[in-house]
């Protein structure tokens, strides 16, 4: 057979052998990609997909809805720095003398950022107090990048709550108040600020505690989340899954500045009740006892016989104040406050930041395994 030929028959075979082997697995391929189509459709439709899809949904709505009414505050301050930092060290003088002149410094800008929260379209914000304590000029910017400059209208340094006032905007949107009293452990909590600086960051966790007391002096029962809030986010809302503030972020719990999933909220039922006070006054006018209250330890509650594990034992008392005038007297064990028995300092505290100027307290104690009742009147806290 010429070469030729032999090249064309060969050629033949090998096309005949391709064809016939594609035709033995071209069924296989088929299948097998009809088959990652279908469990891809299946896995789609699976229920636990689909609502892990709308937990999704619900995230972004949240997001859209609450983002316009959650403001960015930059704030500013201009100190006088001393250039000479050993002015005053004695070791220092000693070798230099008065040839270093204490006149000598210049001025720095401080700046800070927070976040906050827009109550209405009058343009009032609320923020922390820490946020904006002893700021020079406090710049809020809308979710549209907007800027504007706000007024301090009033604050409060107990709860940590201050109101600014914005003007000449027409877009603010009003964020949608919650009800703090019906807020669970386990409920969605999520957060919207400005954290570090990265404006409108959404972080979502849930709520770990309710009522977690005794943090600080405040008499607060704070919600505690593990939602990541850092420095930045002090000011701005914690909200429900319904897109409802439930809570103003305050501070977290860190050995590093970091995040690391405890932080604190105040309970936007102790602020709605500040809110208006801050607007019309600028302050808040606190009751005050004059006393000084603790835990009461197993060595003091078998010295002075109480019979209880409830109280907070008085520790100190301010001279001339509404305690040392209604007659109670250190080491006292306050046991009773109105009608609510005292677990613990921080239901004293409470009662009386919930109380009046001026009003009338039934307070029950125990002296000398006695039982002594008292009345208080509490007065305008001392500036």
């Amino acid at each position: 057979m010429p070469k030729k030929w032999k090249t064309r028959f060969s050629l033949l075979i090998v096309i005949g052998i391709s064809v016939w082997i594609g035709s033995l697995i071209s069924p296989m391929v088929w299948n097998y990609g009809k088959d990652s189509l279908l469990d891809a459709q299946k896995i789609s439709d699976s229920p636990s997909i689909q609502q892990a899809v709308s937990l999704e949904r619900a995230f972004q709505e949240v997001f859209n809805f609450v983002s316009p009414s959650v403001v960015s505050i930059a704030t500013e301050r201009t100190i006088d720095i001393n250039n000479q930092p050993f002015m005053h060290d004695p070791f220092f003088e000693h070798f230099f003398g008065d040839r270093v002149n204490p006149g000598q410094s210049h001025k720095q800008t401080q700046r800070g950022l927070g976040s906050g929260i827009i109550l209405n379209q009058e343009g009032y914000i609320l923020t922390n107090e820490h946020v904006v304590r002893n700021m020079d000029k406090l710049t809020i910017k809308l979710s549209n990048n907007k800027t504007f400059e706000a007024k301090l209208i009033g604050s409060d340094s107990d709860l940590d709550l201050a109101l600014l006032k914005i003007e000449g905007s027409k877009e603010l949107k009003p964020v949608s108040m919650g009800n703090s009293s019906e807020v669970k452990v386990g409920n969605w909590a999520i957060a919207i600020g400005s954290p570090l600086g990265f404006e409108q960051s959404f972080t979502v966790g849930v709520v770990s505690s309710i009522s977690r007391g005794g943090i600080d002096s405040s008499g607060l029962n704070y919600i505690q989340t593990d939602a990541a809030i850092n420095q930045g986010n002090s000011g701005g809302p914690l909200l429900n899954i319904k897109g409802e503030v439930v809570g103003v972020n305050r501070m977290i719990a860190s050995q590093n500045g970091g995040s690391i999933g405890i932080g604190f909220a105040i309970p936007i039922n102790e602020a709605k009740d500040i809110v208006e006070e801050l607007k019309n006054n600028g302050k808040i006018v606190r009751p005050w006892l004059g006393v000084g209250l603790d835990r009461i330890s197993a060595e003091e509650r078998e010295s002075l016989k109480i019979p209880q594990e409830k109280g907070a034992i008085v520790r100190q008392v301010v001279q001339n104040s509404p305690a040392q005038k209604s007659g109670i007297l250190p080491k006292d064990v306050i046991v009773r406050i109105g009608d609510k028995d005292v677990e613990n300092p921080i239901d004293v505290v409470n009662k009386v930041r919930h109380s009046k100027v001026g009003s009338r307290i039934s307070v029950e104690l125990i002296r000398n395994n006695s039982t002594i009742h008292v009345v208080v009147i509490p007065e305008k806290k001392p500036d």
